[in-house]
């Protein structure tokens, strides 16, 4: 307690560590440290050349940057753009660095990119001086073990979930400054309620769903739609190891499907990186911490560790496919939606598993502003938009029409099989395309 007590400062002082020039380090998702973003947006007109670093962030607020729109003091770089970074994208306020997340840690392991100061969230200690990463464990350990300097910030709001043999601690002794003060309820993620088509694509995957299997769900419509269904059906013994759990893991635990029963790692827990969605899931961590295995980056996100896992079901929305296989998930032309995230990682490891598959789920169409219906199975990317995944990685595409099966297949039969599941007024189109090109 006496050492702790010696690291021990306030917000004001602690920021003070930050220097011109300085890359600072936010982390990810629903952590957020907020007093020390407050104390440091105080800072602007002393500070010059600050890049700050994170992503999908759902805080409404992001106090350094909405401080600074000139961005003279600081400067926000996202991994990942989320709802709120969108409106910062619209400002001019944000740039993008793309990234699978399994390959994040080694950005920072092989001095890719520097970190000088890093706020890292945690929990509330227990009586030996451990924290716990509380909803987000991201990279952490591998930022800040680069990092010139530390700064732990303990929420009350977190949960003191450890993880099993410490997978999501940290101690006191590894900071170079403490600080602490109330904080706001955590930020909370809600999504829109699945639409018929997003459940007609779900009841064509949750067909081939087996009992045991180990579920890895993306955020949106479709995947929360296979929760709900899966609750719904005598499907058990369902696992997780997945890289955001949320609302619909929540879902399938309360309906008795997800039991982690018959893994073959972490048997019995549901294995994550980050934790986001409503407080009744973070009370779930916090009430229940022997339920969980969260772990870093590359521990949950590692292709080789979640093959060894059986029937391991990779879920994913999409923006686009085109007749090679190839995915955008995450642009509309040049305009950032989301980013890469872990949807290569589970891909891959899907892949591997035995009697495993990776299903991307876009919708058929979309409708623009004007009215227009335009397809999302296109002949090709267009130019601008983002491949996300690349034809040799994606396994199943699944619209409302169907599932196309694209794995040991020649462009001609990947073109053939999703034209079949593209919505039938553009086929005709695609099909000459097909034919005039493959």
């Amino acid at each position: 307690m006496a050492e702790y007590l010696s690291r021990m400062t306030t917000p004001e002082q602690a920021v003070r560590a930050v220097r011109p020039g300085d890359w600072v380090d936010y982390g990810f998702g629903a952590g957020f440290p907020e007093l020390l973003d407050r104390a440091l947006a105080a800072r602007r007109d002393e500070l010059r050349d600050v890049k700050l670093r994170g992503g999908l962030v759902i805080r409404p607020r992001i106090e350094a940057v909405e401080c600074d729109p000139e961005q003279k003091a600081f400067s926000w770089y996202s991994w990942h753009i989320g709802d709120y970074e969108r409106k910062l994208q619209a400002r001019g306020l944000v740039q993008f660095l793309p990234v699978m997340l399994r390959a994040l840690p080694t950005l920072y392991r092989r001095h890719y990119i520097r970190t000088d100061v890093a706020f890292v969230p945690v929990s509330r200690p227990d009586a030996a001086g451990y924290c716990g990463l509380g909803i987000s464990n991201y990279a952490w350990r591998m930022i800040f073990e680069s990092a010139r300097t530390v700064i732990f910030e303990i929420n009350e709001r977190y949960p003191m979930l450890q993880g099993p043999e410490g997978s999501h601690r940290v101690h006191l002794s590894e900071a170079d400054y403490i600080v602490e003060g109330e904080h706001e309820p955590l930020p909370v993620r809600s999504y829109r309620e699945a639409s018929e088509t997003d459940r007609k694509i779900a009841e064509l995957v949750v067909n081939e769903i087996p009992d045991g299997a180990v579920l890895s769900l993306g955020v949106g419509g479709v995947p929360f739609a296979v929760a709900n269904m899966i609750a719904d059906s005598d499907r058990k013994d369902l696992g997780c190891h997945t890289g955001t759990i949320s609302d619909a893991f929540l879902a399938l635990y309360r309906a008795g499907k997800l039991t982690n029963a018959r893994k073959e790692i972490d048997r019995g827990r549901s294995a994550w990186n980050l934790a986001m969605g409503s407080q009744d899931l973070y009370d779930w961590l916090a009430e229940c911490p022997d339920l969980f295995r969260p772990g870093d980056l590359d521990y949950i996100h590692d292709p080789a560790r979640i093959a060894r896992l059986k029937n391991v079901i990779s879920i994913n929305g999409g923006v686009q496919v085109d007749l090679m296989g190839q995915e955008n998930g995450e642009s509309a032309g040049t305009r950032q939606l989301s980013g890469i995230g872990g949807q290569m990682d589970f891909l891959e490891g899907a892949y591997r598993s035995e009697g495993g598959k990776g299903f991307v789920c876009p919708n058929a169409t979309h409708t623009r502003k004007d009215g227009t219906l335009t397809s999302n199975i296109v002949p090709f990317i267009p130019g601008g938009s983002a491949v996300s995944a690349p034809r040799t990685m994606i396994q199943y595409v699944a619209t409302e029409y169907g599932i196309a099966s694209l794995a040991g297949k020649t462009l001609r039969e990947r073109a053939e099989a999703l034209t079949a599941i593209a919505h039938p007024a553009f086929r005709p189109d695609l099909a000459d395309y097909a034919a005039r090109n493959f």
